[in-house]
């Protein structure tokens, strides 16, 4: 099996790239499967049925979300109705959406973590467990944990080792170069990064965010454009095992 999986794609910049990058990359990676976080695709924030309609259609199987996820109202109804897009499967009860999609045979568990996020949700340690519990251990699982502590998305790989087949951290933007299979067979990596605007500050327009730290002032942080960066991981697992036998940077300059 081989997954390509794509940071966080932020505003038009990031998600015209990947619209136009994606089929290529099915063909030149001979991909299975291709997942990718979409939930700051809509003008940097949040997502939309529009937009979630472009990645899946340009080759996107499933689309995780974040804490994000929630910022347009009007995409809820496509939340509950849609079974490839998630958001974080531990937020609390009555959000709405699922936090678990499937394509094929492979499993795709969204969590949020709790260090640094500003918001209560609910131990996605114990989410998992509970998630893991109820898969058919003969499916390839992947993990997208959308967290701002490197050390909450070490500790949680470490803890679901040789239970999931890979787990990729998201939301910093910044990719990381701790790439590694663990002991017991389970890929891992800190930070995807993110598909967005190469110069830019995590996507954002650089003058708004260098604005924002010299004042301290609310200021609006429109997504960058210019040429885009596509940061994403290839993970290859055995097919009879489940278990990941590598994983791999697998980044682009898009023009």
């Amino acid at each position: 099996m081989r997954l390509l999986f794509l940071g966080d794609i932020v505003g038009s910049c990031g998600r015209e790239a990947v619209v136009r990058n994606v089929p290529k990359l099915r063909r030149e990676l001979d991909l299975d499967y291709v997942v990718a976080n979409g939930e700051n695709c809509t003008g940097g924030r949040g997502l939309n049925a529009r937009h979630a309609d472009e990645l899946f259609d340009c080759g996107i199987d499933i689309i995780t979300g974040g804490n994000h996820t929630f910022q347009h109202r009007e995409f809820y109804p496509y939340l509950d109705s849609t079974a490839g897009v998630t958001r974080p499967l531990n937020y609390p009860p009555g959000a709405p959406g699922h936090g678990i999609a499937e394509a094929g045979n492979l499993v795709v568990l969204n969590l949020i973590g709790r260090v640094f996020m500003g918001s209560d949700y609910d131990d996605p340690f114990r989410a998992a467990d509970e998630a893991i519990a109820a898969i058919n251990p003969n499916r390839f699982i992947f993990v997208d944990l959308h967290a701002e502590a490197t050390s909450e998305k070490q500790a949680m790989a470490w803890y679901l080792d040789g239970r999931v087949t890979a787990l990729v951290g998201t939301h910093t933007h910044v990719p990381t170069a701790d790439a590694r299979l663990l002991p017991h067979g389970t890929a891992f990596c800190s930070d995807a990064g993110m598909c967005g605007a190469r110069d830019s500050v995590i996507g954002d327009e650089v003058q708004a965010v260098i604005s924002r730290f010299l004042t301290q002032m609310p200021t609006r942080l429109p997504a960058a454009e210019g040429p885009a960066v596509l940061n994403g991981l290839l993970i290859e697992a055995d097919d009879t095992t489940k278990r990941a036998i590598s994983i791999t940077r697998c980044d682009r300059v898009s023009c």
